[in-house]
C-alpha cells in the first residue's frame, strides 16, 4: 500500500506532462511566410485589366486546379504564382497572335477566406482583409467563448505546399487560407 501511495504523485506528473505534449510552437517558416510575396491559390479572385480591351477586362477566380479561365488564351496557371507573374503570363500569351503589345495589369480583388473554429461565438469561414490578425479574425467570428484560451491559438497554414500547424499569440498576423483553432482553457 505504501508503494502505491509513493507512485501516485509520479503517475500524476506523467499524466500532466503527457497532456502538455500537444504544444507545438510555430516553426520558423511560419513567420518567414509573412514577409514573402503573396502567392495565389484556389479561392482567390483577380481583377485583370487589359488596356483598351474592355471585353477582356474582368474579374477572374482561381479554380480548384489553380487556373483562371481567360478569353482567347484559355487556362492560365495561377497557383503558386504572384499577381505580377500571372500578369506577365497573360501578356505573353496575348502577344502570340491576339494583341500586338498588350498592357495587362493583375491585382487581387478578393483573397481566399480564413477559417475560425473552436471556442468562438460563431465558428466558420470569414473574408480575409490585409493586415488581419488572429484577434481580428476571432472578433469577426463573434469573439471568444467564456471557456476560450485567450492567450494563444493554433494556426494551420500551407507553406510552399506543406501544411504546418503552430501555436501563436493572438496579436500575430494571418495569411489568406489560414485556419485558426481557439482551444479551451484548462481552468
Amino acid at each position: 500500500m505504501m508503494k502505491t501511495a509513493k507512485l501516485l504523485p509520479v503517475l500524476a506528473a506523467f499524466v500532466l506532462v503527457a497532456g502538455c505534449s500537444g504544444y507545438r510552437p510555430a516553426p520558423a517558416a511560419f513567420h518567414e511566410a509573412l514577409y514573402q510575396p503573396y502567392v495565389l491559390d484556389a479561392g482567390d479572385s483577380l481583377r485583370v485589366t487589359v488596356f483598351d480591351q474592355d471585353n477582356l477586362t474582368n474579374t477572374y477566380s482561381v479554380d480548384q486546379a489553380g487556373y483562371i479561365a481567360f478569353p482567347l488564351i484559355g487556362s492560365v496557371p495561377a497557383r503558386g504564382k504572384t499577381s505580377k507573374q500571372v500578369e506577365q503570363s497573360i501578356a505573353g500569351m496575348l502577344r502570340q497572335g491576339y494583341l500586338r503589345d498588350p498592357d495587362v495589369t493583375v491585382e487581387i480583388d478578393r483573397y481566399r477566406p480564413v477559417f475560425v473554429m473552436g471556442e468562438v461565438g460563431a465558428p466558420g469561414q470569414y473574408s480575409y482583409v490585409p493586415g488581419m490578425t488572429v484577434q481580428k479574425a476571432v472578433a469577426a467570428a463573434g469573439g471568444f467563448s467564456p471557456r476560450a484560451n485567450q492567450n494563444n491559438v493554433d494556426i494551420t497554414r500551407d507553406i510552399n505546399g506543406k501544411v504546418m500547424t503552430g501555436r501563436v499569440v493572438t496579436s500575430d498576423p494571418l495569411l489568406p487560407g489560414d485556419t485558426v483553432y481557439v482551444r479551451e482553457r484548462l481552468f
